[in-house]
Formats: C-alpha cells, structure tokens, sequence
C-alpha cells in the first residue's frame, strides 16, 4: 500500500524504500510537495520525484539502481575521437535554466515530459542554493546538448539530458564525469536502466547497496575546487 504524504509538511519522513511495490517497480509514496527540504530529503534516501503533467506527485525507489562510478567511465574509441577532435566546448552551470528547459522538449519516443512547471521550478530553486547544476556542450557558440542534476556530498544524481547534435549528449557526460571524478565524487546516480548510459559504464546495483552508500558518501564534502568556474576544462 502506497504512502499518502503531508502536502504541508516537508518534514514527514520517507518510508523505507524496502516497503516500495515491485509492480511498478520501486514506486514508493505518493503526494506531498517539491519543496527543497523535501527533495533534499527524497535524494538521500534514495528517493526520486517522476511524474507526468496531470498527476499527482510520485516517489520512487527502484530496485536494481543504475549508477556510474566515475572511474569506470567508458568512452568509446569514436567518442573518444569526438572528444580529441574539438567539435564540441564544454561548460558546467553556463546556462542551467536553458538545460532544463532543452530537456524537458517533447521526445520523438514520448507524447510528454515529466519535467513540469513544477518540477522546474523546484530545481531552479535548489540551482539557486548551489545544490543542483547544469553541464553543457556548445558546438560555434550554440548549445547542442548536456544534462543537469543534483549534487549532495560526493553523489551527483543525475537527472536528465539532451541533445541537437550527434553524440553531444554523451561528450557532455563524459566531460562532466571527468570534472565530478576531479572533484572528489564517488558516485553518479543514473536511476533506472537505458542503453544509452550503460553504453557510458553505468550498471545495475541492489538498491540497499545504493542506499547504503549514499549513507556514506552524501555526508563526505567534494573537493574544494568543485563547482568553481576557473577550475572548469575546455
């Protein structure tokens, strides 16, 4: 049975993510709010918001949890050709509204976004705190993909990405791995399964392996270089 949760109270704790249903997989509470405190909240606990237009707000917890260690990026032979060969410069929190609002278009393969109103400005709150962040690739001063997330400790949650050129999405991530491994991160959460970042060097963990290490990681700082712009490559 699902958890109802207080609108007007961004306190209320979370389930256990053990209680979340199989069917869907990892759907765990519904209702409540998107304040940052109850975000910042759902994040640590391995929690996520994803819900359609229309809908009321949905948690979810799924089991297994797809994540990136830094360290185990995979770059392929043509990305990594890509890469070299300058098509794309990159930025991180050069525009973060323009990101969000690039991956909340219409995809070929959905009617609908789950990036809402709502949604949006929910994290261009938390952007405001310093919490989440953009990073982009630019192909002759234009934005041609990147993606944006939320960044706790030493865990960036990665939440969506875009693109309007050809393998820009996965420079974009590659460049932000890079700085995120160079400032100290231990773990990206990519949340639910996709060729696209398994192709990248994501996999699969138990969701109490994942829940227990962001018990670890989220409470560790980055580096002191994280997030300032004179220590971002090109």
């Amino acid at each position: 049975m699902l958890t109802a949760l207080n609108p007007f109270d961004s306190n209320q704790p979370f389930p256990d993510v053990a209680s979340a249903l199989e069917e869907p997989n990892g759907l765990l509470a519904v209702g409540g709010c998107l304040s940052s405190r109850r975000l910042l909240n759902a994040y640590r606990h391995g929690v996520f918001p994803w819900f359609s237009q229309g809908e009321p707000i949905l948690w979810w917890s799924p089991d297994p949890r797809l994540v990136l260690f830094p360290e185990r990026l995979h770059v392929s032979r043509s990305l990594r050709k890509t890469l070299k060969g300058g098509r794309f410069t990159f930025s991180f929190d050069g525009c973060f509204e323009r990101v969000i609002d690039a991956c909340a278009m219409p995809r070929a393969y959905a009617s609908s976004t789950w990036i809402s109103p709502a949604i949006k400005r929910a994290f261009c709150q938390l952007h405001a705190q310093g919490l989440a962040h953009s990073f982009e690739a630019w192909q002759g001063g234009k934005l041609v993909g990147g993606l944006y997330g939320l960044a706790l400790g030493q865990v960036f949650f990665g939440e969506s990405m875009f693109h309007d050129e050809t393998d820009a999405s996965k420079a974009a991530f590659a460049y932000s791995v890079d700085c995120l491994q160079a400032w100290g991160y231990r773990l990206v959460d990519c949340q639910v399964h996709t060729e696209h970042l398994a192709s990248l060097g994501a996999e699969e963990i138990p969701r109490t392996e994942f829940v227990r290490l962001l018990a670890v990681y989220c409470e560790q700082p980055p580096t002191a270089a994280a997030w300032l712009q004179q220590e971002a490559g090109q």
